[in-house]
């Protein structure tokens, strides 16, 4: 008889070797930034606190903790109230609201950014881009609390009713804590890539530390200071996955028992409907709308305008190809770690899984630069290959598919795994049969989530793509650098139409669900 995990719970059972092994080598791969990074200041030797101990780096400091914190926060609050009311409510329209809510990943914050600064000049600061990246980021929390309201057990909340509670504390003790490991990686996530945002930021003149390591690299030849500030960034990282993981702590939501195969009733919103919907509506005109209105001012005004149908085609195909074969690589290498940061939880799958954010606070810029060392060093072949630019893309975005696969897992009773093991399936078939079945909301959001991502992707794909390659994200930068806006538009246009389809696929299987009830 197959062995049970409850017998033996720290055996041989508890890291399965292969999965372990995997989880490894993909952890090894996200760290090669980190380890570029500490290479790089190990060379500057003394040279490390006359680069730091710097006025300028106290600012730089005080500006990116306030904007993560401030972002963060903000995007935590409006992702959550939004899914609830989407998910909880009786507002009519659900499947298009769930769509508008997706929507702000199809647009790049660096074109949200210009959209509102087109507005006025002075349209800058912390205010500012606080604003911008919370109105380009908060989908990152709305999508894992929506697909976890979706897939919770209402009998939890029924359970708490029938034993006296009101609704608000029913809501407060039950459902609340219940979407904690969603809230926590949505807001994670945001702030990882509020420390490695460049774009927006540069567009609203809010200096942070990305900032200044992208003008440290173009504006000299020796890169150290440009490395000494990549590595507070891997600090502040530190920081931030250490915070999540106190806060989320070692509790597991996952129901025993098969649960109700219905969804929890939905709150009457009365006379606040109107309200409600008003609200999303304003949040979508001005995450989507603004910067589609921009654009349409361009084509309609500049004199730049055009429509170079073969350069287009070209440049959408081209991301097309890299956004779907992306998807798939960073969904597949983020699988075995989410796994075992789920079912095996412990020291060492703790420090694999956070080992692979690591990457994802880092500007792209200091990403492309430790592969291309390690490539021309040990692989040369690699240099200036598809599979390096999917190993930047996999490093960059693999925490997007590893909170979406952890936060549908969280969920999934663990003793449907040993279930299957005790009649006599192997891990293979039970990965196959029972845990991946199981897992495809978690695993179509995270390879939604990821397409996004390499869709408008440019520095990676700047500095590491084959030569001819040519993206809607790359072109849209070479036109807009030349102050060439109504050639740009075109490409923008492109990646967000492009970008639609996977928002989209986020809430296809909700409304299959609610269609079979």
């Amino acid at each position: 008889m197959t062995p049970s995990l409850a017998a033996d719970p720290r055996g041989w059972l508890r890291y399965p070797p292969l999965r372990l092994a995997c989880a490894l080598a993909v952890a090894a791969l996200t760290l090669v930034p980190l380890g570029y990074v500490a290479v790089e200041i190990a060379a500057t030797g003394g040279d490390l606190g006359d680069l730091l101990w710097r006025p300028r780096v106290g600012e730089l400091l005080r500006h990116t903790v306030l904007l993560v914190a401030f972002g963060t926060t903000a995007c935590m609050v409006l992702g959550t109230v939004a899914a609830l009311l989407v998910e909880r409510t009786d507002l009519p329209g659900r499947p298009l609201w769930t769509g508008l809510m997706a929507a702000p990943l199809a647009v790049p914050a660096y074109v949200n950014s210009f959209g509102w600064y087109s507005l006025s000049p002075s349209f800058g600061g912390l205010g500012p881009a606080v604003l911008v990246t919370t109105l380009s980021y908060y989908p990152l929390v709305y999508l894992p609390v929506a697909a976890a309201l979706r897939g919770a057990d209402p009998t939890l909340a029924e359970v708490s009713r029938s034993l006296g509670r009101g609704r608000w504390a029913t809501f407060a003790r039950v459902e609340l804590p219940l979407l904690r490991p969603a809230v926590l990686g949505g807001g994670l996530l945001v702030g990882l890539h509020l420390l490695a945002e460049f774009g927006a930021l540069q567009n609203l003149r809010y200096d942070t530390f990305t900032t200044a390591i992208y003008d440290q690299y173009q504006s000299t030849f020796d890169g150290s200071g440009a490395t000494a500030l990549a590595g507070v960034l891997v600090l502040l990282c530190l920081v931030l996955l250490g915070g999540d993981l106190w806060l989320t702590g070692r509790t597991r939501y996952a129901r025993t028992g098969a649960g109700a195969s219905r969804r929890a009733p939905r709150h009457r919103l009365g006379r606040a409907a109107p309200l409600a919907a008003v609200g999303l509506a304003a949040l979508a005109a001005a995450a989507v709308g603004l910067p589609l209105g921009c654009i349409s001012y361009w084509l309609a005004t500049s004199r730049s305008s055009a429509f170079p149908a073969g350069d287009l085609l070209g440049a959408a195909t081209g991301t097309a190809t890299l956004a779907l074969l992306g998807a798939a690589v960073t969904t597949v290498l983020a699988l075995p770690v989410a796994w075992l940061a789920e079912r095996r939880r412990g020291a060492l799958t703790r420090l694999v899984e956070r080992s692979t954010y690591i990457g994802n606070s880092l500007p792209g810029i200091v990403v492309a630069l430790a592969l291309v060392t390690v490539a021309i060093r040990y692989t040369p072949g690699l240099y200036q290959t598809t599979v390096m630019l999917l190993a930047a893309y996999a490093v960059l975005f693999m925490p997007r598919a590893t909170v979406s696969l952890r936060s549908t897992l969280s969920q999934t009773p663990p003793a449907l795994d040993d279930v299957a093991r005790s009649l006599g399936v192997g891990p293979a078939g039970v990965l196959a049969r029972v845990t991946v079945p199981l897992m495809a909301r978690g695993i179509g959001a995270g390879a939604a989530l990821v397409f996004l991502a390499v869709t408008t992707e440019l520095t990676a794909t700047l500095l590491l793509a084959p030569i001819g390659t040519r993206t809607l994200a790359t072109e849209f930068w070479s036109e807009s650098t030349a102050v060439q806006y109504g050639a740009a538009a075109p490409y923008a246009l492109l990646m967000i139409a492009i970008s639609a389809p996977a928002a989209f696929l986020l809430t296809r299987r909700s409304r299959h669900s609610e269609g079979g009830q």
